[in-house]
Protein backbone atom coordinates (compact mmCIF):
# COMPACT_ATOMS: atom_id res chain seq x y z
CA UNK A 1 0.00 0.00 0.00
CA UNK A 2 1.34 3.45 -0.94
CA UNK A 3 2.14 5.61 2.05
CA UNK A 4 2.36 9.36 2.32
CA UNK A 5 6.09 10.15 2.47
CA UNK A 6 5.57 13.61 3.96
CA UNK A 7 3.99 13.21 7.40
CA UNK A 8 3.13 16.93 7.50
CA UNK A 9 1.21 16.85 4.22
CA UNK A 10 -2.52 16.18 4.62
CA UNK A 11 -4.09 13.86 2.13
CA UNK A 12 -6.83 15.54 0.10
CA UNK A 13 -10.29 14.20 0.76
CA UNK A 14 -13.06 14.54 -1.76
CA UNK A 15 -16.14 16.46 -0.44
CA UNK A 16 -18.23 13.27 -0.60
CA UNK A 17 -15.75 11.38 1.60
CA UNK A 18 -17.44 10.39 4.87
CA UNK A 19 -14.82 12.22 6.95
CA UNK A 20 -14.52 15.34 4.81
CA UNK A 21 -14.78 18.53 6.90
CA UNK A 22 -16.18 21.73 5.50
CA UNK A 23 -15.35 25.29 6.46
CA UNK A 24 -17.49 25.04 9.59
CA UNK A 25 -16.13 21.69 10.73
CA UNK A 26 -19.13 19.66 9.61
CA UNK A 27 -18.97 16.59 7.43
CA UNK A 28 -20.29 16.85 3.88
CA UNK A 29 -23.36 14.75 4.63
CA UNK A 30 -24.12 16.65 7.84
CA UNK A 31 -23.93 19.91 5.90
CA UNK A 32 -26.33 18.54 3.29
CA UNK A 33 -28.72 17.43 6.02
CA UNK A 34 -28.57 20.82 7.75
CA UNK A 35 -29.15 22.67 4.45
CA UNK A 36 -32.21 20.52 3.75
CA UNK A 37 -33.56 21.09 7.27
CA UNK A 38 -33.16 24.84 6.80
CA UNK A 39 -35.01 24.76 3.47
CA UNK A 40 -37.83 22.71 4.98
CA UNK A 41 -38.02 25.05 7.97
CA UNK A 42 -38.20 28.20 5.85
CA UNK A 43 -41.03 26.64 3.85
CA UNK A 44 -42.94 26.14 7.10
CA UNK A 45 -42.67 29.62 8.60
CA UNK A 46 -46.46 30.03 8.44
CA UNK A 47 -46.53 33.82 8.47
CA UNK A 48 -47.43 36.89 6.46
CA UNK A 49 -45.40 40.00 7.27
CA UNK A 50 -44.49 43.02 5.16
CA UNK A 51 -42.90 46.43 5.17
CA UNK A 52 -43.68 49.31 2.78
CA UNK A 53 -41.57 52.44 2.32
CA UNK A 54 -43.71 55.54 1.76
CA UNK A 55 -42.80 59.15 1.04
CA UNK A 56 -43.70 60.24 4.59
CA UNK A 57 -42.91 57.12 6.61
CA UNK A 58 -42.97 53.33 6.82
CA UNK A 59 -45.86 50.87 7.10
CA UNK A 60 -45.41 47.40 8.63
CA UNK A 61 -48.08 44.71 8.87
CA UNK A 62 -48.66 41.07 9.74
CA UNK A 63 -51.29 38.42 10.39
CA UNK A 64 -52.09 36.68 13.72
CA UNK A 65 -52.15 32.94 13.05
CA UNK A 66 -49.67 30.58 14.72
CA UNK A 67 -49.48 26.99 13.52
CA UNK A 68 -47.81 23.79 14.68
CA UNK A 69 -46.19 22.33 11.56
CA UNK A 70 -48.78 24.02 9.33
CA UNK A 71 -51.34 21.39 10.31
CA UNK A 72 -52.75 22.62 13.63
CA UNK A 73 -53.65 26.22 14.49
CA UNK A 74 -52.50 26.83 18.06
CA UNK A 75 -53.22 30.57 18.24
CA UNK A 76 -55.49 33.01 16.42
CA UNK A 77 -54.49 36.15 18.32
CA UNK A 78 -50.68 36.33 18.23
CA UNK A 79 -49.20 39.65 17.11
CA UNK A 80 -46.33 39.10 14.68
CA UNK A 81 -45.56 42.80 14.38
CA UNK A 82 -44.46 44.20 17.74
CA UNK A 83 -43.00 47.41 19.10
CA UNK A 84 -39.55 46.52 20.47
CA UNK A 85 -38.94 49.88 22.18
CA UNK A 86 -39.99 53.51 21.74
CA UNK A 87 -38.28 53.86 18.34
CA UNK A 88 -38.25 50.35 16.83
CA UNK A 89 -40.79 47.89 15.37
CA UNK A 90 -40.05 44.27 14.47
CA UNK A 91 -41.99 41.83 12.30
CA UNK A 92 -40.97 38.19 12.64
CA UNK A 93 -41.34 34.92 10.72
CA UNK A 94 -40.19 31.60 12.16
CA UNK A 95 -40.34 29.55 15.34
CA UNK A 96 -42.53 31.28 17.94
CA UNK A 97 -40.19 30.57 20.87
CA UNK A 98 -37.16 31.83 18.93
CA UNK A 99 -39.05 34.98 17.98
CA UNK A 100 -40.06 35.72 21.58
CA UNK A 101 -36.52 35.17 22.86
CA UNK A 102 -34.97 37.23 20.05
CA UNK A 103 -37.31 40.15 20.80
CA UNK A 104 -36.28 40.18 24.47
CA UNK A 105 -32.57 39.89 23.68
CA UNK A 106 -32.66 42.66 21.07
CA UNK A 107 -34.51 45.06 23.39
CA UNK A 108 -32.07 44.35 26.25
CA UNK A 109 -28.92 44.61 24.09
CA UNK A 110 -30.02 47.88 22.52
CA UNK A 111 -30.71 49.34 25.96
CA UNK A 112 -27.28 48.23 27.21
CA UNK A 113 -25.61 49.75 24.16
CA UNK A 114 -27.45 53.02 24.79
CA UNK A 115 -26.33 53.11 28.43
CA UNK A 116 -22.72 52.31 27.58
CA UNK A 117 -22.34 54.73 24.68
CA UNK A 118 -24.73 57.39 26.06
CA UNK A 119 -26.28 57.56 22.58
CA UNK A 120 -29.35 55.88 21.17
CA UNK A 121 -28.57 53.12 18.64
CA UNK A 122 -29.71 53.73 15.08
CA UNK A 123 -32.15 51.53 13.16
CA UNK A 124 -29.16 50.19 11.21
CA UNK A 125 -27.42 49.28 14.49
CA UNK A 126 -30.51 47.33 15.53
CA UNK A 127 -30.67 45.53 12.18
CA UNK A 128 -27.01 44.53 12.41
CA UNK A 129 -27.52 43.25 15.95
CA UNK A 130 -30.46 41.08 14.87
CA UNK A 131 -28.45 39.84 11.89
CA UNK A 132 -25.54 38.87 14.15
CA UNK A 133 -27.86 36.94 16.47
CA UNK A 134 -29.52 35.21 13.52
CA UNK A 135 -26.20 34.36 11.83
CA UNK A 136 -24.75 32.92 15.04
CA UNK A 137 -27.82 30.90 15.98
CA UNK A 138 -28.34 29.27 12.61
CA UNK A 139 -24.72 28.08 12.56
CA UNK A 140 -24.72 26.72 16.09
CA UNK A 141 -25.16 22.91 15.94
CA UNK A 142 -28.59 22.05 17.31
CA UNK A 143 -31.25 19.38 16.95
CA UNK A 144 -33.77 22.19 16.34
CA UNK A 145 -32.31 25.00 14.20
CA UNK A 146 -32.99 28.54 15.41
CA UNK A 147 -34.26 30.21 12.25
CA UNK A 148 -36.02 33.57 12.29
CA UNK A 149 -36.62 35.99 9.44
CA UNK A 150 -37.05 39.60 10.48
CA UNK A 151 -38.23 42.96 9.24
CA UNK A 152 -37.10 45.79 11.50
CA UNK A 153 -38.11 49.41 11.04
CA UNK A 154 -37.81 52.55 13.10
CA UNK A 155 -36.90 56.22 13.26
CA UNK A 156 -33.50 57.69 14.04
CA UNK A 157 -32.71 60.62 16.30
CA UNK A 158 -32.28 62.87 13.25
CA UNK A 159 -35.90 62.18 12.23
CA UNK A 160 -35.18 59.80 9.34
CA UNK A 161 -37.02 56.50 9.07
CA UNK A 162 -35.56 53.20 7.83
CA UNK A 163 -36.54 49.57 7.41
CA UNK A 164 -34.26 46.55 6.97
CA UNK A 165 -34.90 42.93 6.14
CA UNK A 166 -32.79 40.23 7.82
CA UNK A 167 -33.14 36.91 6.04
CA UNK A 168 -32.99 33.63 8.02
CA UNK A 169 -29.28 33.09 7.25
CA UNK A 170 -28.33 36.48 8.73
CA UNK A 171 -27.74 38.89 5.84
CA UNK A 172 -28.99 42.49 6.14
CA UNK A 173 -30.63 44.38 3.27
CA UNK A 174 -32.02 47.91 3.45
CA UNK A 175 -35.55 48.01 2.03
CA UNK A 176 -35.93 50.76 -0.54
CA UNK A 177 -39.53 50.03 -1.57
CA UNK A 178 -41.18 46.95 -0.01
CA UNK A 179 -40.41 43.48 1.32
CA UNK A 180 -42.16 40.44 2.81
CA UNK A 181 -39.09 38.60 4.16
CA UNK A 182 -39.45 34.77 4.20
CA UNK A 183 -42.98 34.23 5.47
CA UNK A 184 -45.13 31.57 3.82
CA UNK A 185 -47.45 34.34 2.58
CA UNK A 186 -44.57 36.10 0.77
CA UNK A 187 -45.47 35.00 -2.82
CA UNK A 188 -49.01 36.36 -2.54
CA UNK A 189 -47.89 39.60 -0.89
CA UNK A 190 -45.07 40.34 -3.33
CA UNK A 191 -47.32 39.62 -6.31
CA UNK A 192 -49.80 42.25 -5.16
CA UNK A 193 -47.13 44.78 -4.16
CA UNK A 194 -45.41 44.38 -7.52
CA UNK A 195 -48.57 45.65 -9.22
CA UNK A 196 -49.97 48.12 -6.68
CA UNK A 197 -46.95 49.79 -5.03
CA UNK A 198 -46.11 53.36 -6.03
CA UNK A 199 -42.81 55.02 -5.12
CA UNK A 200 -44.38 58.27 -3.92
CA UNK A 201 -47.36 56.76 -2.09
CA UNK A 202 -48.39 58.23 1.26
CA UNK A 203 -48.53 56.38 4.57
CA UNK A 204 -52.33 56.57 4.38
CA UNK A 205 -52.31 54.73 1.04
CA UNK A 206 -49.64 52.36 2.36
CA UNK A 207 -51.93 51.32 5.22
CA UNK A 208 -54.72 50.39 2.82
CA UNK A 209 -52.30 48.48 0.59
CA UNK A 210 -50.85 46.59 3.59
CA UNK A 211 -54.34 45.53 4.67
CA UNK A 212 -55.12 44.23 1.19
CA UNK A 213 -51.83 42.30 1.14
CA UNK A 214 -52.56 40.50 4.41
CA UNK A 215 -56.13 39.78 3.26
CA UNK A 216 -54.80 38.29 0.01
CA UNK A 217 -52.25 36.05 1.70
CA UNK A 218 -54.79 34.96 4.32
CA UNK A 219 -57.13 33.79 1.57
CA UNK A 220 -54.55 31.51 -0.10
CA UNK A 221 -51.80 30.74 2.42
CA UNK A 222 -52.70 28.01 4.94
CA UNK A 223 -50.23 29.40 7.47
CA UNK A 224 -51.69 32.92 7.61
CA UNK A 225 -54.92 34.47 8.84
CA UNK A 226 -57.23 35.38 11.73
CA UNK A 227 -56.27 39.02 12.03
CA UNK A 228 -54.31 42.04 10.84
CA UNK A 229 -51.97 44.39 12.69
CA UNK A 230 -50.56 47.48 10.99
CA UNK A 231 -47.95 49.86 12.41
CA UNK A 232 -46.83 53.20 11.00
CA UNK A 233 -43.42 54.74 11.62
CA UNK A 234 -43.03 58.46 10.94
CA UNK A 235 -40.96 61.33 12.30
CA UNK A 236 -43.77 61.82 14.84
CA UNK A 237 -43.27 58.31 16.21
CA UNK A 238 -44.78 54.81 16.12
CA UNK A 239 -48.50 54.09 15.97
CA UNK A 240 -50.46 50.83 15.98
CA UNK A 241 -53.10 52.03 13.53
CA UNK A 242 -54.94 48.81 12.62
CA UNK A 243 -56.07 46.02 14.94
CA UNK A 244 -58.45 43.67 13.16
CA UNK A 245 -59.60 40.15 13.89
CA UNK A 246 -61.26 37.82 11.43
CA UNK A 247 -64.48 36.20 12.59
CA UNK A 248 -66.03 33.21 10.87
CA UNK A 249 -69.70 33.45 10.01
CA UNK A 250 -71.73 30.42 8.95
CA UNK A 251 -74.84 30.99 6.87
CA UNK A 252 -77.38 28.68 5.27
CA UNK A 253 -76.99 28.51 1.52
CA UNK A 254 -79.81 29.98 -0.51
CA UNK A 255 -81.73 27.41 -2.49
Amino acid sequence: MRQNKNPHQKLYKHPTHWDFRGSEGLSFYKQLKMDEEIKQYVRKTGTSILGIVCKDGIVMAGDRQVTAGQSIIISKTTQKVVQVNNYLVGAWAGNASDIQMSTKIVAAELRLKELRSKARPSVKDAANLIAMITYRNIRYPSMIPNIVGTLVGGYNENGTVEIYTIEPAGSVIKVEDYDANFGSGMPYILGLLERQYKKDMSVKDGIELAIECIKSSSQRDTGSGFGIDVFTITKEGINHVVKQKIEQVYREEKK
